[in-house]
C-alpha cells in the first residue's frame, strides 16, 4: 500500500504545518510516574537529537510531564530550534507532590501554563497547542476553548487543537473555531469508546471518521501500551512476517489506518526510538491490514 509520510496540519490556514509521520511524545523522558528528572538523563537528549537529525519534526511535550522536564530537556538538546521543528504542548491539566494529575483549566490556568510553555521552550509563539479536556462541564469546556481562541489571536499560539475529548465536544470546538489536530487515545487495541478513571466516555473510531471528514488529523496517544498489552497474536504474526518488532507493526498499523493519523510513540530507550521510527518502512499489503482490522 502506498503510504503517505508526510501530513498537513491547518491547511485550510494561511500557515500550515507540514510534519512527517511518525513524530515522537516525549513523555516517557521522564522521572518514575511521568515525574521528575530521567534516569538516563543524556539518553533522553540523545533521543530528541537523534530524532530531529533522523527527520523527525513533530515533538509532543506538556509543562506538567515532569514538572516541565520534558520542555527543558527539548530545549537544551535541540535549541536553537530548525526552521521546520513543529513543537506541540498541552495546557489543562497539572500535577501535584503526589503525582496526581488535577484539571488546571480555569483562563487563568491556561495563560499560565502556556507562558510556562513558551517561556521553557523559548518560543514567542508555539506552533500548536492541545486544551486537554479533564471532566464533563460543557461550559468549562466552552471556557477553555474561548481562551485558547483569546491566545490564538494574541500570537501566543498559532494553531489550537484538543485532547481526550469525546465526538460531541469535538463538534462543539468545531464551531467555536479552527480545531487544527486532535489528540486522544487510539491504537490498534483500543479503537472503541473508553470509559476513563474520570468518568469521562472518550471516542475512538467515531472521533476519527470525524477527523478524515474534516482534513483533521489524530494523534493517537498510548497506542503501543494499549496493543502490546493486549498482545494480539495477530500482531505477532504479521511481524514475524516481515521479520519487524510487534511495536513496529502496531505503528505501521496506525500510518495505513488513515493518511491523517499521526502516529507519536514514545519511549526512553535509544534503541526502542530507533526501532519505532523504522516502522514507516513497513508497508503493509491490504490483505495484511484486513487480517488486523
Amino acid at each position: 500500500m502506498d503510504l503517505e509520510k508526510t501530513i498537513t496540519i491547518a491547511g485550510n490556514t494561511k500557515q500550515p504545518l507540514l510534519v512527517n509521520r511518525p513524530g515522537y511524545g516525549t513523555m516517557r523522558l521522564t522521572g518514575e510516574g511521568i515525574y521528575g528528572e530521567p534516569p538516563r538523563r543524556n539518553e533522553a537528549l540523545d533521543i530528541l537529537q537523534h530524532a530531529v537529525h533522523h527527520g523527525v519534526n513533530f515533538l509532543d511535550t506538556a509543562d506538567y510531564y515532569g514538572e516541565d522536564v520534558t520542555n527543558r530537556l527539548i530545549a537544551e538538546a535541540l535549541y536553537p530550534y530548525t526552521d521546520n521543528l513543529v513543537i506541540c504542548t498541552k495546557v489543562g491539566a497539572t500535577r501535584r507532590p503526589d503525582k496526581s494529575w488535577v484539571p488546571f483549566f480555569a483562563p487563568d490556568n491556561l495563560r499560565t501554563a502556556i507562558d510556562i510553555n513558551r517561556r521553557t521552550l523559548k518560543l514567542d509563539q508555539i506552533a500548536l497547542v492541545h486544551y486537554r479536556v479533564i471532566g464533563d462541564n460543557a461550559d468549562s469546556f466552552k471556557r477553555g476553548i474561548e481562551t485558547m481562541l483569546e491566545m490564538q489571536h494574541e500570537g501566543k499560539i498559532l494553531h489550537f487543537g484538543v485532547s481526550n475529548v469525546t465526538p460531541e465536544e469535538l463538534q462543539v470546538a468545531m464551531t467555536m473555531g479552527n480545531v487544527a489536530t486532535v489528540e486522544n487515545m487510539y491504537g490498534h487495541g483500543q479503537r472503541t469508546t473508553l470509559k476513563t478513571p474520570h468518568g469521562e466516555n472518550r471516542g475512538g473510531g467515531e472521533l476519527l471518521h470525524i477527523c478524515e471528514q474534516n482534513g483533521i488529523p489524530l494523534i493517537p496517544y498510548f497506542s503501543l501500551l494499549n496493543s502490546l498489552d493486549k498482545k494480539d497474536p495477530r500482531i505477532k504474526t504479521i511481524a514475524d512476517k516481515y521479520g519487524a518488532t510487534e511495536a513496529q507493526i502496531d505503528i505501521a498499523w496506525l500510518m495505513h489506518k488513515s493518511k491523517w493519523m499521526l502516529p507519536i510513540p514514545g519511549t526512553s530507550r535509544l534503541t526502542h526510538f530507533i526501532e519505532n521510527l523504522a516502522a514507516k518502512d513497513v508497508n503493509l499489503t491490504p490483505e495484511d491490514m484486513a487480517y488486523l482490522d
